[in-house]
């Protein structure tokens, strides 16, 4: 998915590009990415739309960048060496853990890609970037089926999808400052899932 407008343009004083995203992504994730005016966000920022169109295009690619964001962070891990070597359950369980930790990282970017319904080009491409990471998730589980190290009788397509779904529900509660380190909810995942998964 790339920005119309992929290479940064200077900034004016008080706002560049990352900071008037984070701000963007907030007021999206506040109000919906279609309740958002191009003057509701100049009013949240304290600045002109005139500045905020001197770093993009418009709306669409504010929600393309902050989705971009989400996706890349989520898809890098699937590069890493410990989720592509070794036995499937393992890749599995480092996915697992690095996706928690990304949760909690990006909590406001992977927040609004999971709200999007689809309703735009630049959300309808992101949801077929997010199928993309499911095929991963799901290959990854049916290796380990297919390696022995799953329980007799799971499911792994439905396994991917209520491991996920269960990392996915974070966005709705998680605050960083009172439910404990990524480390920590990354450990309470894996007890939960991985323990009742693997075959003993």
């Amino acid at each position: 998915m790339t920005p119309a407008h992929p290479t940064q343009r200077p900034g004016r004083p008080g706002y560049d590009l990352d900071s008037l995203l984070a701000v963007t992504v907030k007021v999206f994730n506040d109000k919906g990415y279609e309740g958002t005016s191009m003057e509701a966000l100049a009013q949240r920022l304290g600045i002109t739309k005139s500045s905020i169109y001197h770093h993009v295009s418009g709306k669409p690619e504010l929600l393309e960048r902050a989705l971009s964001r989400a996706l890349n962070a989520l898809f890098a891990v699937t590069t890493e060496r410990q989720a592509t070597s070794g036995r499937h359950i393992d890749r599995l369980e480092y996915l697992v853990r690095r996706t928690a930790e990304i949760l909690v990282a990006e909590l406001p970017y992977v927040t609004l890609l999971l709200r999007v319904r689809g309703n735009t080009p630049v959300e309808r491409r992101a949801i077929a970037r997010r199928r993309e990471f499911d095929v991963f998730v799901r290959d990854l589980v049916v290796g380990a089926a297919e390696e022995g190290d799953l329980r007799p009788g799971i499911n792994p397509a439905l396994t991917g999808r209520l491991v996920f779904g269960m990392l996915n529900s974070l966005i709705e509660w998680y605050q960083p400052r009172t439910e404990g380190s990524s480390e920590d909810l990354a450990d309470a995942v894996l007890r939960l899932t991985f323990e009742g998964m693997r075959r003993q």
